[in-house]
């Protein structure tokens, strides 16, 4: 097991009618920013929560963020958060709200010409307004960490940025909220947090039996939950745990002290940002092609996947990790979520255009070993197995 720092201060406030609680973990006499998406929360009654938890507080709101945020829009809150003396940011959203919040948080401090180099330039974050958050969609498990990706529209880029300062201070998961998903949104969420925990376990070995054996109990929460939360949304018990799974996969429990990948993410981003396609969804395309054009590397992992997770034996390893990328596909698939660029009427010749840009951006040699290399990227995404 590799060295490792573990902190996480946020404190999550779990299950039923857990909105309320919000009141008591704000500041005193804090001035808060209300950020959100596109309305469904005055839908589904989560608003109405909200604003009566922090109806003795003296609040703005900030409305219209987009599923994959967007840097233009986060620059208009600076304005409202500059005009009215802002000092706390409650995020009511799922993860594009949560990223987008804390970009605006991050941005809110930046001394530089444009808070875009956080992102571009990897300008640390020194200080940040302080974010809390209520979960209204799980999948990126950005109620628990410090992780962020928001696009630039007129760029059409896609980038990530990292800072331990962006960690909220509390997090709300409520799973009743999951009853009034739509069923895309479910289906995207459960495929986000398995690819989030094959980036961290997917690797090489180096004797972390704690992290594998919690990524697996993860892995196979999913593949139990996932069907009956999407058979029936209202089922309370799959619903919570496939809440949980999102932000136990991405608050740096598992990835701490493991090699981490991300490749499969960093090729998807470049889709998402071409071609608008939904985040979780060029993750499905991307990893099944990560793990046959990069199976030498991670060839011990993706046996271990295959034994543990889908009960995989073989004659030899070639047949084992072509029945681990099968069982992974399948397993999209019943999700709802196709895997292949034509099921998305994308040209396969984007390959050549992502693998440039990645180029000229530096964004190459990627993976735990650095090993994913331009070549690999258009392999990838070619389908050239």
């Amino acid at each position: 097991m590799k060295n490792f720092v573990f902190y996480n201060h946020t404190k999550i406030l779990f299950g039923k009618d857990q909105i309320a609680a919000i009141t008591g973990e704000i500041p005193a006499d804090s001035r808060i920013l209300l950020i959100y998406g596109g309305g469904s929360i005055k839908e589904n009654g989560i608003y109405d929560q909200v604003i009566d938890a922090i109806s003795d507080f003296e609040y703005y709101e900030f409305g219209g963020i987009e599923p994959n945020p967007s840097y233009e829009k986060c620059m208009e809150a600076l304005d409202v958060i500059d005009e009215n003396e802002i000092d706390f940011l409650l995020a009511v959203g799922g993860g594009s709200v949560i990223d987008a919040t804390k970009f605006i948080a991050a941005a809110a401090f930046y001394e530089g010409e444009d808070p875009w180099d956080i992102l571009a330039h990897s300008e640390e974050v020194l200080e940040a307004l302080p974010i809390g958050t209520v979960l209204t969609l799980p999948a990126t498990g950005s109620e628990m960490n410090g992780s962020a990706v928001i696009s630039r529209l007129e760029y059409k880029e896609k980038l990530a940025f990292s800072s331990p300062e962006l960690l909220p201070l509390f997090s709300v998961l409520d799973p009743q909220v999951v009853e009034s998903l739509p069923k895309r949104q479910i289906e995207n969420g459960i495929v986000d947090t398995f690819v989030h925990v094959m980036e961290q376990y997917l690797t090489y070995s180096v004797d972390a039996k704690v992290q594998d054996r919690m990524a697996e109990g993860i892995m196979l929460t999913l593949i139990e939950e996932g069907p009956k939360v999407l058979a029936d949304p209202s089922n309370y018990n799959a619903a919570a745990n496939y809440m949980w799974s999102a932000t136990m996969a991405l608050n740096s429990l598992i990835g701490s002290g493991v090699p981490q990948d991300w490749s499969t993410h960093s090729i998807g981003h470049e889709i998402t940002a071409l071609h608008g396609v939904d985040h979780a969804r060029t993750l499905a395309i991307v990893l099944p092609g990560t793990m046959k054009v990069m199976k030498e590397s991670k060839k011990d992992k993706i046996t271990q996947y295959a034994q543990r997770i889908w009960g995989i034996t073989g004659n030899s390893d070639d047949e084992i990790v072509d029945a681990a990328i099968k069982k992974t596909i399948d397993f999209f698939e019943s999700m709802g979520i196709k895997t292949r660029l034509r099921d998305y009427y994308i040209p396969v010749t984007i390959a050549d255009e992502i693998a440039d840009r990645m180029e000229q951006r530096g964004d190459v040699n990627i993976g735990e070993n650095k090993l994913v290399g331009i070549d690999e990227i258009r392999k990838i995404l070619e389908g050239r197995y």
